[in-house]
């Protein structure tokens, strides 16, 4: 024993020194383990898009839901009536989901073709179905087809609801493969509306694409405003206005806003700072048209989508009237502005 001792103790003492070692490597790991598996802050919002589904309920709404919650999506739900009476738990779920339920008619109908009465009748009992089922009344509505009149919006109005068309077809429901609709939904820009559709697998299969890049672009799905058709933040509040940054050696920028909206035609003002003389080229999304404009000298292109509007000596601020021609949602997006 007496001649074991030493080594015996010499072992014990470099266990000591070995486990003391292990257990500074696990801390650290510990610690490296959980920053990594701690998630990361989520990107600044430097604007909201709303990523709609349209003729819901379906068979495959819950799957959806399984996927929105996945990438960490709150959406917008147009909602057919029937569909809603006939599926009255998948509607629920959407609400339960974080989703916002709106009113897409009540079977999917040609509603231009209808009387006021009629058109009255069908979104008035799409609405009724639809609280019923969730507990909650429509604010929105969005016309089958996206067609649309003033005798429809005014009945929507009527009934408590703005009209939202959309700014961005995602084509899924033309057959559109997962890399088109992922193509089609990068085209969004803050403020906008994009299409899709419940019940359809390549959108399914898209949506992690699509929150991909517009986490890539600081872009957050947001709410649709039923004061302005634009979405917003979840909670309602406006993000800030577009601007356009500096372009290269150059000090111009523009700010756009949208001071007067009516129902079939909205104002917006631009303010260029850091020129005298300026050029800003904005795009205005189709079938909308400016009709108006005061405080600058415009061109378009063939198109008759991109004004280039020009200084002509009455200050740095312009404006424009635009009609919304059936499209209440879409804003114009400032694309550049150059000194000179």
């Amino acid at each position: 024993m007496s001649r074991l001792f030493p080594r015996t103790a010499l072992w014990s003492r470099r266990l000591r020194a070995a486990l003391a070692v292990l257990a500074t490597a696990v801390a650290m790991c510990g610690v490296a383990l959980a920053a990594t598996s701690t998630p990361s802050s989520a990107a600044a919002c430097n604007g909201y898009v709303g990523l709609t589904f349209d003729d819901g309920p379906t068979g495959s709404t819950s799957t959806l839901l399984n996927v929105l919650r996945t990438n960490g999506v709150r959406a917008t739900m147009f909602n057919v009536g029937q569909n809603v009476q006939n599926n009255r738990s998948a509607a629920q779920a959407q609400v339960a989901a974080g989703m916002w339920v709106a009113n897409h008619s009540w079977n999917h109908a040609h509603m231009t073709s209808m009387s006021q009465a009629q058109m009255q009748s069908d979104l008035s009992q799409t609405s009724s179905a639809i609280q019923s089922a969730t507990g909650s009344r429509p604010v929105l509505f969005r016309p089958p087809y996206g067609e649309t009149n003033s005798t429809l919006q005014s009945v929507a109005s009527s009934l408590g609801m703005r009209q939202v068309i959309w700014d961005v077809d995602s084509q899924d429901w033309n057959g559109a493969s997962v890399s088109q609709i992922v193509a089609n939904a990068s085209r969004l820009q803050a403020g906008q509306v994009i299409l899709m559709h419940d019940g359809i697998q390549n959108t399914r299969d898209a949506i992690p694409q699509i929150m991909a890049n517009l986490t890539s672009r600081n872009l957050c799905p947001g709410m649709i405003s039923p004061s302005t058709g634009r979405a917003v933040a979840p909670d309602g509040t406006t993000p800030p206005p577009t601007t356009t940054p500096p372009p290269a050696g150059g000090t111009c920028t523009a700010t756009a806003t949208t001071p007067n909206v009516w129902g079939d035609r909205y104002n917006t003002s631009v303010t260029v700072s850091g020129a005298s003389t300026w050029t800003v080229v904005i795009a205005i999304t189709s079938p909308q048209r400016v009709t108006t404009i005061w405080n600058g000298t415009a061109t378009w292109d063939s198109s008759g989508t991109v004004m280039t509007m020009r200084s002509n000596g009455s200050g740095n601020t312009f404006g424009f009237t635009t009609m919304t021609n059936g499209n209440s949602s879409a804003r114009p997006q400032i694309r550049s502005c150059t000194s000179g």
